[in-house]
């Protein structure tokens, strides 16, 4: 027996342009007119396919009003201010933006794998990279789930769209030697510059981190530095708050050959942050830091300059070489990928002590 339609088979009719067009009622005004939903198409099927699909919607419990792409992640966006760090919302706010570019004025009902498949596509051969394309389908899988959810659309586009191909040669990520490394730990100067960054090569913690570092953060030992915030820079302006993930608040273990250098930038701390600005109680501007950075490494002859996030690309690598287990690892620099959290959440402390043992001999200057 087949559901009860509560809308009628609407009026169709040929337009003076050739369309064809449905007319449906959906219900009355408040002035107790009726309400009107238009269907058009090139042919009598193309208008009775749609007018059956939206009345099957229905029959499903879908939502009887259409929404657009726009106006619905909006809604979606909205939800996720508070809920994520302003350096996040500010990334979500771009990527939303080049979304509704494409599909902001189409209403969610009609958007099909096709188009999802064509906007990547155009997305790719304009030069986007295969990640930022990447984080584009995310996002709009996440929008188009969510309105699944709530009875929006039927079924999520997204989830049956090919993915578009990585390119085929993947830059690797920077990284130093470990010849560059040694050099590095032999010529950096002896000032608070030089033993920061042998402190992020003998820790492996994101720049952010180090820049948000306390006295209180730092065992006086130099043997525990403690990640409990990071800075934050949101146009132009810099702050201080969480970490990147609930996985980043963590405790890292020094090696003891970078423990005298842990002391040492300890010793040099401001006021309130180890690495200050000349503003009372602000942070330094990571662009500051970075710029230090490159002219300190720049100093030391026969090592590349690379940036700051090279120095945690090193220390990942060089546990690896080591033959440290790669759950020690993402716990000891606090990555927090899914597949891999039920596995790192577990790693004791002692296991990570012992990993970075390991680094010992690489730090050691004769």
């Amino acid at each position: 027996m087949s559901k009860r339609r509560s809308n009628g088979d609407g009026l169709l009719r040929k337009r003076s342009d050739g369309r064809w067009e449905s007319r449906l009622t959906i219900g009355l005004h408040p002035d107790g007119k009726p309400k009107y939903k238009y269907f058009y198409g090139a042919t009598q099927k193309a208008v009775k396919e749609q007018v059956k699909n939206y009345q099957d919607d229905l029959d499903d419990g879908l939502s009887e009003g259409d929404i657009s792409f726009q106006e619905w992640s909006k809604i979606w966006f909205d939800g996720y201010q508070g809920q994520v760090s302003a350096v996040t919302y500010e990334s979500y706010k771009y990527t939303i933006r080049v979304l509704d570019r494409f599909f902001g004025k189409m209403m969610l009902r009609d958007i099909k794998a096709y188009h999802v498949e064509k906007f990547l596509q155009k997305e790719k051969n304009n030069g986007r990279a295969s990640s930022s394309v990447a984080k584009l389908r995310g996002m709009m899988y996440q929008i188009m789930n969510k309105a699944e959810a709530n009875d929006l659309i039927r079924k999520n586009p997204v989830r049956f769209a090919d993915k578009m191909r990585r390119d085929a040669m993947v830059k690797p990520k920077d990284s130093f030697t470990e010849e560059e490394v040694q050099t590095l730990m032999e010529h950096l100067p002896m000032d608070k510059i030089g033993m920061g960054i042998r402190v992020l090569l003998g820790t492996g913690m994101r720049c952010q981190e180090l820049l948000a570092l306390e006295p209180v953060h730092v065992e006086p030992d130099g043997s525990v530095i403690h990640i409990r915030q990071a800075v934050k820079q949101v146009k132009g302006t810099v702050s201080i708050g969480p970490p990147k993930t609930h996985d980043s608040i963590r405790d890292i273990p020094i090696p003891a050959e970078i423990r005298p250098y842990v002391i040492a930038m300890r010793s040099m701390s401001g006021e309130t942050y180890i690495w200050q600005s000349e503003r009372v109680n602000r942070p330094i501007n990571p662009s500051n830091f970075r710029d230090k950075f490159k002219a300190a490494v720049s100093s030391v002859k026969g090592v590349r300059i690379l940036t700051p996030h090279s120095t945690r690309h090193t220390y990942v690598s060089q546990l690896q070489a080591q033959g440290v287990a790669i759950e020690t690892i993402q716990a000891l620099v606090g990555h927090a990928e899914i597949d891999m959290t039920e596995h790192y959440l577990h790693v004791q402390n002692k296991v990570k002590e012992n990993a970075v043992e390991k680094l010992d001999a690489l730090f050691k200057v004769s």
